[in-house]
């Protein structure tokens, strides 16, 4: 396959290679994927993350192994794997699926190399167009407030909902960014700061538990986020404590969107309730492990409930912005996710 970077995906000289999420800001560092148990790995580890950056990478190794002569039966036992490695994400599974038609189609080499590759810049392609739609919902001055992380660390283009934030800011709308730390791995604190910084969008940081004081205040305009997996009707599932912003967002009348890609909805998704959520290591609420070492800061055996997404209802969401459109939720009842 020829070349391919992003912020943090690079395939080069024949090799997958992923910037290891867990250890910024502090240190940059990338990892090469030498097997398939490797990218399993670093996906369950959270090394590398975001729905739609999962997927793609996904797809770009299938692409690799097909590259280097892996057999038909071998490049569907890879996808077995790849696929289980996080049951949220509908982008991996979707993606995934895209390469086993191929496959099972008889599709040669050559054609799936050519199929990784269009997942690739399709992806590019839609964080484009998503940003353009949601950029034009953001007014001069707006203080946005969002969660978990969702730029370029999360996609192969701009992001999704930070993808609009910094495209705002392009536009010279004088932005101002709340930044939610994000339990239990603080993606918000680690992560979207950094890519915040790196484009140069003002912004503050606070703990999760400070977004209903600053809503009751007047300092938020608008809450942006993003998804993992869209349902049909419109409810969708996000990094937790998102459901919390909804329900807070809608006490204080504040409009709340939805940003993903199109391939975020799972049209085989009836709604919320059928989503899986996925629970983690207790270890993730008990301390932290960084850059830093590691640290407990509870007893060493305490129970532990540590889902890494909620469930938000339809109801409670302004609007959902795709590479598609600006969808409300009358459009949504319509059909329009159908």
């Amino acid at each position: 396959m020829k070349d391919l970077i992003t912020t943090a995906l690079r395939y080069e000289n024949g090799s997958l290679h992923l910037l290891d999420q867990r250890r910024l800001p502090a240190e940059v560092l990338w990892h090469r994927c030498s097997d398939t148990d490797d990218l399993v790995a670093l996906i369950q580890g959270l090394a590398v993350r975001g729905a739609p950056l999962i997927g793609v990478a996904a797809a770009l190794w299938i692409g690799h192994c097909a590259a280097r002569g892996d057999e038909p039966g071998q490049l569907l036992d890879t996808i077995r794997l790849l696929r289980a490695s996080r049951p949220t994400a509908v982008n991996l599974s979707a993606c995934l699926e895209r390469m086993q038609h191929r496959i099972e189609q008889g599709a040669d080499r050559a054609a799936l190399i050519d199929q990784a590759t269009t997942i690739f810049f399709e992806d590019v392609m839609l964080c484009d167009k998503i940003a353009q739609h949601g950029a034009a919902l953001i007014e001069p001055g707006d203080r946005i407030l969002t969660h978990c992380n969702t730029g370029g660390l999360a996609t192969a283009g701009v992001g999704t909902a930070l993808g609009v934030i910094i495209t705002a800011h392009k536009q010279s709308k004088n932005i101002n960014v709340w930044v939610d730390e994000t339990r239990p791995l603080l993606q918000g604190a680690r992560l979207t700061t950094w890519e915040l910084e790196r484009a140069g969008v003002p912004y503050r940081l606070i703990c999760d538990s400070m977004a209903a004081s600053l809503m009751a205040a007047g300092e938020v305009e608008r809450i942006m986020v993003g998804a993992d997996r869209i349902a049909r009707n419109g409810d969708f599932a996000n990094k937790i404590g998102t459901y919390a912003l909804a329900v807070l967002a809608s006490h204080h009348q504040l409009p709340f969107y939805v940003v993903a890609p199109q391939t975020t909805v799972d049209q085989d998704c009836i709604d919320g309730a059928a989503i899986q959520i996925e629970q983690r290591k207790a270890a993730e609420v008990r301390g932290a492990t960084g850059s830093f070492g590691a640290c407990t800061w509870s007893p060493s055996n305490a129970p532990v409930y540590n889902p890494a997404f909620d469930t938000t209802p339809a109801a409670l969401v302004t609007g959902w912005i795709l590479d598609t459109g600006v969808f409300t939720l009358n459009d949504v009842k319509a059909g329009a996710f159908g």
